[in-house]
């Protein structure tokens, strides 16, 4: 670009040099008609010519300027992403450090058994299954019929074992049957999942002489010979009343969020 300019700058040049033989070798009577015939001819195209320089002169600046600008553009397109990384990273390590509080108050929570701690790395929720699968295998020290909590409740219990990971039977799934204890109820009732339900399981075999109210906690019985006394299964939601009193049952709503179920405890012994 800057040849160009040069380039014209010369030609400006020669064309001035022309105009001031031609007028010096005529007559001064004359002059005044060829300054006409020159001011006519030649100063338009001497103005379009320093106008072309200009603007070839200001071309050049506005490239450099975009130029400039798209290299400034780079750069921040460059620090954004580095940015990004690193709430990537950190989200990361928030989300472990979440994962390593959960296990050690659930380690706190239930001190009295032996565990394994191992997270959610799968969900079959259905109609006609509701598995989870874990983390945490034969290896780990885990085996079939192995009861399994959060740290909000009963979760389900272990029915298969790779020696990575391990497969689920929840208690709201509709194969899953356990013997549960409602607070004011001295005999044991039978919990079992229902049909496009993750919520509630129905609590089945109630004696005809208990009250059961609203609100009533749920808990193991321990007997069945997998799950442990006592463990929270959740609280009673509603009680449906039949033409046959021995066939009423209660909807009881599960403690544990299966939806959201992230981390969890296998209880390799009690």
């Amino acid at each position: 670009m800057k040849n160009k300019a040069g380039l014209i700058g010369i030609i400006i040049t020669v064309v001035v040099l022309i105009v001031v033989v031609i007028v010096s070798n005529i007559s001064t009577g004359n002059l005044s008609f060829i300054e006409g015939v020159a001011g006519t001819i030649f100063v338009p195209i001497q103005n379009g010519i320093v106008f072309l320089k200009n603007k070839i002169t200001g071309n050049e600046q506005e490239n450099s300027d975009i130029a400039s600008l798209q290299e400034e553009n780079r750069s921040l397109k460059d620090e954004n992403s580095k940015l990004q990384e690193q709430l990537r990273e950190l989200e990361i390590l928030k989300s472990e450090n979440n994962t390593l509080k959960e296990y050690v108050n659930l380690k706190d929570k239930y001190s009295e058994f032996t565990t394994v701690p191992a997270y959610v790395i799968e969900r079959s929720i259905s109609n006609y299954e509701k598995i989870v699968v874990i983390n945490a295998g034969t290896d780990d020290g885990v085996k079939e019929n192995m009861p399994v909590i959060s740290e909000s409740g009963l979760v389900g219990y272990v029915i298969s074992a790779t020696n990575n990971t391990a497969k689920i039977q929840t208690i709201i799934d509709t194969a899953s049957s356990v013997s549960a204890n409602i607070s004011n109820v001295q005999d044991s009732v039978i919990l079992r999942g229902t049909l496009n339900n993750t919520e509630t399981v129905r609590a089945t075999y109630i004696p005809a002489d208990s009250t059961i109210l609203q609100g009533d906690q749920v808990v193991t019985s321990g007997l069945g010979g997998i799950y442990p006394k006592g463990i929270l299964i959740g609280t009673v939601k509603s009680v449906v009343n039949t033409k046959n009193e021995a066939d009423r049952y209660a909807e009881i709503e599960v403690a544990t969020d299966f939806s959201r179920l992230e981390t969890v405890l296998v209880i390799t012994q009690n």
